[in-house]
């Protein structure tokens, strides 16, 4: 069920040295390729990293220095880097007048169906947005003109599942109009 799904899905801050079998990480990418994108532009590139010493390698770049906070990435067996494509030109049009940059929206798409799927694989991830953007694009040969979004790392963890402290659905949601309480 859906709800046990995203109950289960939390981002993990240990992981063990087990490996990712490649056909679980291609489900993973499979669930981002069918996210919902403006125009269908699909503004997305996976860069799967499962080859132990390069994951080594790039780990340590990323997460170093002022990034040091992210170190536990450093033990994912694999880390998917997420980079920005190009938007179709209607999507870049309607987000220059809407003021969205509907390709952060499309992206964030890919990435949520992308654990949700490792997480019904009973895969553990984490989604980062803070790391060393500079040298993963020198290891990884990214080209200048493409800015990494996001690392995803992803593995096996034996952390138990915490409970999610959120904030009441009055406090996040309303009908009908802004702050609009519903009357039951």
């Amino acid at each position: 069920m859906f709800k046990d799904l995203i109950t289960k899905r939390q981002s993990a801050r240990s992981y063990l040295p087990t490996p990712v079998a490649r056909e679980d990480i291609l489900k993973c990418l499979e669930a981002a390729q069918k996210a919902p994108s403006a125009c269908n532009s699909q503004p997305w590139h996976f860069i799967i990293v499962d080859d132990p010493d390069l994951k080594t390698k790039l780990a340590s770049a990323l997460f170093s220095g002022p990034y040091v906070m992210n170190a536990f990435a450093c033990q994912a067996p694999v880390l998917a880097i997420v980079v920005s494509e190009k938007s179709s030109f209607m999507a870049k049009i309607g987000g220059y007048f809407r003021g969205t940059e509907f390709y952060l929206l499309d992206i964030g798409a890919a990435i949520e169906h992308f654990i949700l799927a490792a997480a019904e694989l009973g895969l553990s991830s984490c989604w980062l947005g803070w790391f060393n953007e500079a040298s993963a694009k020198k290891i990884l040969n990214i080209p200048k003109d493409r800015k990494i979004d996001s690392v995803i790392s992803l593995g096996f963890s034996n952390e138990t599942l915490r409970e999610k402290i959120r904030k009441p659905l009055e406090e996040i949601s309303s009908f009908n109009s802004y702050g609009m309480k519903e009357k039951r």
